[in-house]
């Protein structure tokens, strides 16, 4: 496997990190809360979307980054990533209409989301890596890392 596939796959990693934490903290809120699954989605999405900046924003400000640069770098190298995993994941979900009904306490709510995180990093690796291969998405990131340890 050549260098940009494993950066695909390290990028892919990273992003389904974020988008989990936000839908596993917004499935678990809404279901809490009582919901219903529009709401819970309304939740969790923003939530993914959120926690899978965060991720990048605090490496690459870690790694010295001002502000501005540190969410530009986010956005740019996650924004595309993030919504072809959350349409994937939750494409999947709204397909099993058992998994939407299951409650935190039922193997199926965590099993189902385990699955569709899955499909989201099988259909979201090859994106990463098209976006990759054109100087865009986690390239970004990257370059910024290689030109940050350049300099030091």
């Amino acid at each position: 496997m050549n260098d940009s596939w494993l950066t695909a796959i390290t990028a892919t990693r990273h992003c389904l990190t974020g988008c989990a934490i936000g839908e596993v903290l917004g499935m678990a809120l809404a279901t809490w809360w009582g919901w219903g699954n529009l709401a819970s989605i309304v939740l969790a999405i923003p939530l993914a979307f959120f926690f899978g900046y965060l991720l990048t924003f605090t490496g690459v400000r870690r790694a010295g980054m001002d502000l501005r640069g540190a969410v530009r770098v986010a956005l740019a190298a996650d924004t595309v990533s993030i919504l072809v995993m959350e349409i994937a994941d939750n494409g999947f979900l709204l397909a099993w209409p058992a998994a939407m009904e299951a409650t935190l306490g039922d193997v199926l709510f965590w099993a189902s989301l385990a699955i569709s995180l899955a499909i989201a990093f099988v259909v979201t690796v090859p994106v990463n890596h098209w976006m990759i291969g054109r100087g865009k998405g986690h390239a970004v990131v990257h370059q910024m890392h290689e030109g940050h340890a350049q300099h030091h």
